[in-house]
């Protein structure tokens, strides 16, 4: 007594044993026959799992058993079932082996159960750990390394570690209110679908957003109102403004090289896109399982056919023992005595990670074609307790066997919840019933031959650019396009209260710029054609205290631009004249070179009702920019090196005076003729046909011509 009183501190700091619950009689011989593999190796993985764990990992399994730094017994089998049986059989495994060490039950996703006999190991927090922290679709290997890492942390580490992991992810309610699942580390092939479809629309919408929206917005830009200070802008709607720094270019040389660079930004951000969906969904399958070898395959047929070589009732050493020796005689003894062929019984479980993915008819097969023998051949699952029968070459009427084998010999009572899902009983009935069925001459078959999925394909996600990038391709289009409408019409909203706002009755005190493009397409020029003859027909009031050299070249700016746009016009007299004024309506047929002098002619009219002065002439490099208010030497045309002394208004000006070796590109062109937005190319302004190149001439001349060309005296 008194020496164990003595021993007592001794003892309480040796390494605690972990008990366990005593094994049934079946779960003994199955841990009886996992102790004889561990003895030959500490690391077992069963021939059962080439889906989820392929044999051929074994040695990944004990390359991190050695990290823990304790003996390590690992057994990767199927089916772990609740957490005291497992233990239980990891107990009974250690008291056969005799060995102590940390033991591992590892089942076809996580670490299911660990035993520390004999050693010091933190194996109940290393479990927990891997529990909380690693996502469901972690797989066996993962969650095994990362229960070895928290073992070699040392007790103390790991028990703070399991804490933590269980305050972070664990629920805290009395319903797990508070449960955090960590992120899958895998994706689906829906998720797969789902990213496809994504990069399509990318994939399509921003370059074409691009396309459409560059040109649209520079178009616009160039057409906006200039935002010039207060008392020296000219009301022109969209195009008129006064004290611009720059002429809106709005193309000519320069529109080619703007329509290639935006064709190059599409291409490279469609390369982008591209690119970015590569790196980005960089998966290529669903699954942590490592692709098994065709050994792995094969393993578990081949020994069950070794098995039922020797025997014609084999049942599974790595499950559970849902036969007791009496049944397992009878059992025998009938398909001993079965009259039209061999029966083969074989009590293996069939699970979506065995190499016919669970499929008992392709087991089935697999068997057959090694065995490669006629007969019944009976798949009894021991851990679901369903029953399948496939029959090759047998006199034995195949539909019966694949359609009429009773629902209570297949699947048992629904009711029944006993361990060995009474298969006994059931296989006993199951011989009754082959013994009475229909005999038929020759012989058939009930296997339809279907081959298992591969498991490399199985788990294989689809590429990237198939499937739904397709459909996703014609929604991005589609939404670019309604992006496109959506921006298209704020900035008309935008465009036109600005022209209210602009043409709201402010009057310049001094000169007159309006801002015009170079290279204006056909609606360009219409649109300005119907705003400007709207505005200076609001403008000008005959009635009003003018000199009569200033009415008389307001009326003549006005008649002569309707004359040329509105050439339909209601309430014309006989000589050709408007008698009602201009309505504002721009015939859809006015060549481009009309339109622009008509433009010329209501901005030149403008102007002078501005303020008074009808002596200047319009710009000679732009005439949509209205009266030039100066000259300066600039080089007219590309062709020609000589510099020129030319009328040039205000925002021409101040670029011509920087650079005046390139003021030909500030000259105005047009359309050509030709199919197309712009025709068959651009045409300067003095070369067109029509009244417009008499306006390097001046206002007058201006006026002439186009009474002239539209038969008017």
């Amino acid at each position: 007594m008194v020496l164990a009183v003595c021993l007592l501190p001794f003892l309480a700091a040796a390494p605690a044993l972990a008990t366990a619950p005593e094994p049934t009689p079946g779960e003994a011989s199955r841990a009886a026959s996992l102790a004889a593999h561990l003895r030959s190796d500490p690391v077992y993985v069963t021939d059962q799992l080439p889906r989820a764990v392929p044999r051929s990992t074994a040695p990944e399994f004990a390359k991190l058993a050695k990290r823990t730094g304790v003996p390590t017994y690992v057994l990767v089998l199927p089916g772990a079932g609740a957490s005291a049986e497992n233990e239980g059989l990891l107990g009974a495994v250690h008291d056969r082996l005799g060995r102590d060490g940390l033991y591992v039950l590892v089942d076809d996703s996580s670490v299911a159960a660990a035993s520390a006999f004999g050693v010091r190991a933190p194996a109940e927090d290393a479990q927990t750990v891997q529990q909380y922290e690693l996502p469901y679709d972690a797989g066996p290997l993962l969650s095994f390394e990362r229960f070895v890492e928290v073992i070699a942390e040392g007790s103390e580490k790991a028990a703070q570690h399991a804490a933590d992991a269980r305050a972070e992810y664990g629920g805290h309610g009395p319903y797990g209110e508070g449960y955090k699942d960590p992120e899958p580390l895998h994706i689906s092939p829906t998720d797969r679908r789902n990213q496809s479809f994504l990069t399509g629309i990318a994939l399509a919408a921003l370059p074409l957003l691009v396309l459409l929206l560059a040109p649209y917005v520079r178009r616009w830009w160039a057409r906006r109102p200039a935002n010039a200070p207060t008392g020296t802008d000219l009301g022109t709607g969209a195009n008129a403004g006064v004290g611009a720094e720059r002429p809106s270019q709005g193309g000519g040389p320069s529109t080619g090289r703007f329509r290639w660079v935006v064709a190059s930004v599409a291409a490279a951000l469609a390369g982008l896109v591209a690119l970015t969906a590569t790196l980005l969904f960089d998966q290529t399958t669903s699954s942590a399982a490592p692709p098994p070898t065709g050994a792995d395959m094969t393993a578990r047929v081949e020994r069950v056919a070794d098995g039922l070589r020797r025997d014609p009732v084999y049942t599974d050493p790595e499950s559970p023992r849902v036969l007791s020796g009496r049944r397992m005689d009878e059992l025998r003894e009938k398909v001993e005595e079965f009259e039209r062929g061999p029966v083969y019984v074989a009590l293996v479980p069939q699970l979506p990670e065995d190499e016919s993915a669970g499929e008992a008819e392709a087991f089935t097969d697999a068997l057959h074609a090694r065995l490669d023998k006629p007969g019944v051949y009976v798949v009894a699952d021991p851990l679901a307790g369903e029953i399948d029968v496939i029959t090759y070459h047998v006199g034995i009427d195949a539909n019966l066997i694949a359609f009429d084998v009773p629902d209570a010999i297949r699947y048992g009572d629904s009711d029944d919840r006993s361990d060995d899902h009474r298969l006994g009983e059931r296989l006993d009935r199951l011989m009754t019933f082959l013994d009475k069925a229909p005999r038929t001459d020759p012989p058939e078959t009930s296997s339809y031959g279907d081959a298992a999925p591969d498991p490399v394909e199985e788990s294989a996600l689809p590429r990237l650019f198939s499937g739904d990038f397709w459909p996703g391709l014609m929604v991005g289009a589609f939404g670019a396009l309604l992006v496109f409408g959506v921006v298209a019409g704020v900035l008309g909203v935008v465009r036109r209260a600005a022209r209210r706002g602009v043409s709201a009755g402010r009057r310049p005190v001094a000169g007159v710029a309006f801002e015009a493009p170079a290279d204006p397409s056909a609606s360009y020029l219409r649109d300005a054609a119907r705003e400007e003859l709207g505005a200076l027909a609001r403008e000008f009031d005959p009635d009003a205290a003018l000199p009569s050299a200033l009415r008389t070249r307001i009326w003549d700016c006005l008649d002569t631009a309707t004359l040329l746009a509105d050439r339909a016009g209601p309430g014309r007299d006989a000589t050709g004249r408007d008698a009602t004024g201009p309505d504002g309506r721009v015939d859809d047929d006015v060549p481009p070179a009309d339109l622009a002098a008509a433009v010329t002619l209501a901005r030149m009219g403008r102007a002078a009702l501005a303020t008074g002065d009808t002596s200047k002439p319009s710009c000679a490099l732009n005439p949509l920019h209205g009266p030039a208010t100066g000259w300066r030497e600039a080089q007219y045309a590309p062709e020609d090196s000589r510099r020129r002394t030319l009328p040039v208004c205000a925002t021409c000006r101040v670029f011509v005076t920087e650079d005046p070796g390139r003021a030909h590109t500030l000259r105005l062109t047009l359309p050509g003729p030709g199919r197309g937005r712009n025709g068959g190319g651009r045409v300067p302004y003095e070369d067109v046909a029509g009244p417009l190149p008499a306006a390097r001439k001046g206002v007058p001349q201006l006026i002439r011509k186009v009474r002239e060309y539209a038969g008017v005296q």
